[in-house]
């Protein structure tokens, strides 16, 4: 549970004007709404979103092996408290909190403060919505099927 939200929280980082560690709020308004994929230490990898609320959801595998699972958290497991970002998880005996630094305009890293070598490298995603495979640009139509069941 701990590598989780350790990987998932890194979520809340931002990227400034230059490279190097970033404050809360600029963690805030990069992140927010976007998705991002992670690699961590150990090999804990997947993706996810974090929410305004301090939500997060998305997909991990732990130690790069085994099963991908789903993975989502409730509003306010991220929180930025005294401008750090920190996770607030049920069932954690501490409140983990973390250094976010920016690696280039689209990455950042989030190390567990006091552990720089407990972190997950985090790169925007950029998601495109086709359910079909139809890139045409025309409209998906309903099978007939499916239009009339109504009955």
């Amino acid at each position: 549970m701990l590598r989780m939200g350790a990987c998932l929280i890194g979520l809340l980082a931002a990227v400034p004007a230059m490279a190097g560690e970033m404050t809360a709020e600029e963690a805030r308004r990069f992140v927010i709404g976007k998705t991002f994929s992670y690699n961590c230490f150990e090999g804990t990898r997947g993706q996810g979103r974090v929410h305004a609320d301090g939500s997060v959801v998305g997909s991990i595998q732990f130690q790069g092996s085994g099963k991908v699972r789903y993975a989502a958290l409730p509003a306010n497991t991220l929180q930025v408290k005294g401008g750090s970002v920190c996770a607030s998880m049920r069932g954690l005996p501490i409140e983990p909190c973390f250094n976010l630094t920016k690696i280039d305009d689209h990455s950042f890293r989030g190390a567990i403060s006091g552990l720089g070598f407990a972190y997950c490298e985090f790169t925007r995603r950029t998601v495109r919505a086709s359910a079909s495979g139809n890139d045409s640009g025309q409209p998906l139509g309903l099978r007939p099927s499916l239009a009339s069941s109504s009955n």
